[in-house]
């Protein structure tokens, strides 16, 4: 009970803070933002207080390997919304992360060789995604943003930590990585101000994979060799690291779009 009512409690709060922080910056940034494993972290976490840490390590490289999952829902969603609306392009976008699910829960490899095929697999997509105006501030979320997000957030880890010993650690840890806040991030961008802006979101998330990728690899090793509490600090300071240099290449494009905008006048 003590577990459950910790659930209820740290991860409202956990989003909450993090929602409004990505307020205060462009597109890019929020999707970047929001790519922090501010759900799959705390399903980890819970999923060793109460399945003990070898589970817990499994499941982190199931969210290592879903990943791949996420870039594949940042695909299909940008395939269809050059095309269709939102409503098509969410579902799309979903649909591509389930098919990869699927394909990932048959992918056998080590830990580091899975690391460095979703270190390609997400640079690969990036160089194939047009930039856009980083920078440019978003328009203001509907009040409902936020609450739904932190509400979205907390069903999710109690019902994944509920059922991951039927489903099991590999397939928790994947559907632990499906992208809760940014895809509710790109739709409203898509809804506001076009597809081009749902792009540059998505564009951030992928940035962000790098450093999601890495606590998750972190985590996979090191929770098994020490405590639960060590283990996710060096995590956390390892990707808050990587994400810092992905923040530093946001921001080089960016300065590099404004004055190649400006040679162009």
């Amino acid at each position: 009970m003590g577990t459950f009512a910790f659930k209820l409690g740290a991860a409202p709060i956990l989003i909450g803070a993090a929602s409004l922080a990505s307020r205060r910056w462009g597109q890019a940034i929020g999707g970047w933002l929001v790519a922090l494993p501010l759900t799959a972290g705390p399903v980890i976490f819970f999923l060793a207080l109460e399945r003990g840490a070898h589970f817990a390590s499994i499941a982190a490289r199931g969210c290592l390997a879903g990943a791949i999952a996420e870039s594949a829902f940042c695909v299909g969603y940008m395939w269809a919304a050059r095309r269709f609306s939102w409503v098509q392009a969410l579902p799309a976008g979903a649909l591509s992360f389930a098919l990869f699910a699927a394909l990932l829960l048959r992918l056998h490899v080590g830990l580091t060789p899975l690391f460095l095929v979703v270190i390609a697999v997400i640079g690969g997509i990036l160089s194939l995604v047009p930039r856009g105006n980083t920078s440019a501030f978003a328009a203001t979320p509907p009040p409902w943003d936020i609450p739904f997000r932190m509400a979205a957030a907390t069903v999710a880890i109690v019902l994944l930590t509920a059922i991951a010993t039927v489903i099991g650690p590999t397939l928790s840890g994947i559907l632990a990585a499906f992208p809760i806040y940014a895809s509710t991030l790109t739709v409203f961008a898509h809804r506001s101000e076009g597809w081009e802006a749902a792009v540059q979101v998505l564009r951030g998330l992928l940035y962000g994979l790098f450093a999601y990728a890495t606590f998750f690899l972190t985590l996979s090793l090191l929770i098994i060799q020490m405590t639960l509490a060590s283990a996710f600090f060096i995590s956390v300071v390892i990707a808050l690291a990587v994400q810092g240099g992905s923040l530093w290449a946001i921001r080089h494009e960016a300065s590099a779009q404004a004055e190649h905008c400006r040679d162009q006048r």
